[in-house]
């Protein structure tokens, strides 16, 4: 059997391995981590007619270039998705939702997408990296899965799946280049903030801080009230935790576990994902609306 793999050679800002994360490990105290899009991730490698979860690269603000190795016997077929970056195939511009061919020697290269912030490559078979607790993820935080990528690497590639898709191509929506509406449920801890409605009064700022961890907002500072401390409490992808300085911090794919600060909101699963493609300097502003389990009749 051949080896199939893909070469590194550029990573722009920062390009990770990513599939949809390690579940079941938080009582153990490590968190779930996986693509920070996984929408975007999944499309990909359903175009590419991989399991949903396999893996594939993560790239922050493109700059990401890749090469099919020399030594494959075939082509490789990839997609990408999220941040549209512009791409190109040894000079030849491609598209993204859509299957690209990569020869043997070719370079994929992914240009400064005008939107959005991450862009997903899968290859059909996925990256075949080793996983670390049933996943390949990269955990900035905890530092588990594989290392960041780096140029010189060589990344395997698994065999292909039996079945190809029934489309080579899907049209969506690009991520929004103005301010961002992200809608939330009052978190449990809203009672610690003087006004909890400033949260959704505010038009915050992402902050070039901000990371895989969770997207800082800058634009107001909010007032806690409350005497003592509050116990460690478990902490979910879309919380929106106010730390001591009143800037609240929305939480991403590789937040902790357990955090002691009030959280104010927290952002519907639904629209986590569109938080994970927030430019730095891009404006946010957040809805509060009912918890999906209230009656409403």
């Amino acid at each position: 059997m051949s080896t199939r793999a893909l070469e590194v050679v550029a990573t722009g800002a920062l390009a990770l391995v990513e599939d949809l994360g390690r579940p079941g490990h938080g009582a153990s105290g490590v968190g779930r981590s996986g693509a920070a899009d996984r929408s975007a991730l999944r499309l990909a490698n359903r175009l590419v007619a991989n399991p949903e979860d396999a893996a594939g690269i993560e790239a922050v603000f493109g700059g990401l270039a890749v090469r099919a190795s020399p030594d494959n016997r075939l082509p490789l077929t990839v997609a990408l998705s999220g941040a549209p970056a512009p791409a190109d195939v040894d000079g030849a511009p491609v598209g993204h939702h859509a299957l690209v061919t990569v020869r043997p020697g070719q370079v994929l290269r992914l240009g400064t997408p005008p939107t959005g912030l991450r862009t997903y490559l899968a290859v059909r078979g996925g990256i075949a990296v080793e996983p670390v607790l049933g996943s390949r993820s990269t955990d900035v935080l905890a530092g588990l899965g594989p290392p960041k990528l780096e140029p010189g690497q060589v990344l395997p590639v698994g065999p292909e799946p039996a079945e190809l898709p029934l489309v080579d191509v899907a049209p969506v929506a690009v991520p929004p280049g103005g301010a961002v509406t992200l809608r939330a449920i009052m978190g449990p801890r809203a009672d610690r903030l003087a006004d909890p409605a400033a949260l959704a009064r505010t038009v915050w700022t992402a902050s070039s801080r901000s990371d895989r961890v969770g997207m800082r907002l800058e634009g107001a500072q909010l007032e806690r009230v409350g005497s003592g401390e509050l116990p460690t409490e478990g902490m979910v992808r879309g919380a929106i935790q106010v730390p001591p300085g009143g800037e609240p911090v929305l939480f991403l794919a590789d937040h902790p576990v357990t955090g002691g600060y009030p959280v104010g909101a927290v952002v519907l699963d639904a629209d986590v994902d569109r938080a994970a493609q927030v430019r730095p300097g891009q404006t946010v502003r957040f809805v509060i609306v009912p918890p999906p389990w209230q009656d409403e009749s």
